[in-house]
């Protein structure tokens, strides 16, 4: 999957469809043997979930081509021997905006402040409180509506893991313990609607929208993210 993802991101250039990416996402799942996690998910129709600028999550693939400057979201799942993983970037379409690559920047950092506090003994807010306060330190809005979740025979398990909130509660995190992380930033306001597909949610006043995400087990020592490629760099 997260090889799948990498090659998303160089195909994700100026006038490609977001549909061509999605039925690129399912043969490179496919071929693999791997199966889409999200298609028939709650009738979710397609592999990918593919979000443009101001589109925060679900953004459904369609023939909108790419445009230079754009910003892409690209979320995915697999199923791979009964298991599921799932994970997201937000990629750039060409040369983007000083402030889009900050809003990535940022977003991405944030994943891994989250990451750091998944350890034993730590508190499921504890991964929560460093999201909010890397990302609010530098000017930008967590999304509220939209959370975390836990994850492994099932696309979402308890527990929900928000992007928010105090330190210090929630349960205890204990080696096993699989998490999908993953921050929804806003440049603007953390406010969302839903559009009338009743799947896309965009930023209700319009501005740059970023999503990261990883799935992680909780170890003795700390935690592993799941979701890297075999070789290479992550995000």
């Amino acid at each position: 999957m997260a090889e799948a993802l990498l090659a998303l991101r160089r195909e994700a250039r100026p006038g490609v469809s977001t549909r061509e990416l999605d039925r690129y996402a399912e043969n490179f799942l496919v071929r693999r043997g791997a199966q889409p996690a999200f298609k028939g998910y709650r009738s979710y129709p397609f592999t990918l979930c593919a979000s443009v600028n101001e589109e925060v999550v679900h953004g459904l693939p369609s023939d909108r081509r790419l445009q230079e400057g754009d910003i892409l979201s690209l979320d995915l799942g697999a199923i791979v021997e009964g298991y599921y993983g799932d994970a997201a970037l937000t990629v750039p379409v060409g040369q983007i905006s000083p402030e889009a690559e900050r809003l990535l920047r940022v977003t991405r950092e944030a994943l891994h402040r989250g990451i750091a506090q998944a350890a034993p003994g730590k508190h499921l807010s504890d991964i929560s409180h460093a999201v909010q306060t890397h990302v609010e330190a530098h000017g930008f809005s967590v999304v509220r509506i939209f959370a975390g979740h836990g994850i492994g025979k099932a696309l979402h398990e308890e527990p929900q893991i928000p992007n928010f909130g105090p330190p210090g509660r929630g349960p205890l995190l204990k080696p096993g313990m699989v998490l999908a992380i993953e921050p929804m930033v806003n440049a603007g306001s953390h406010e969302v609607e839903i559009l009338e597909d009743k799947w896309t949610a965009v930023s209700q006043d319009h501005s740059l929208s970023a999503h990261f995400e990883h799935t992680v087990v909780i170890t003795k020592e700390g935690s592993e993210i799941l979701t890297l490629p075999e070789e290479g760099e992550g995000w």
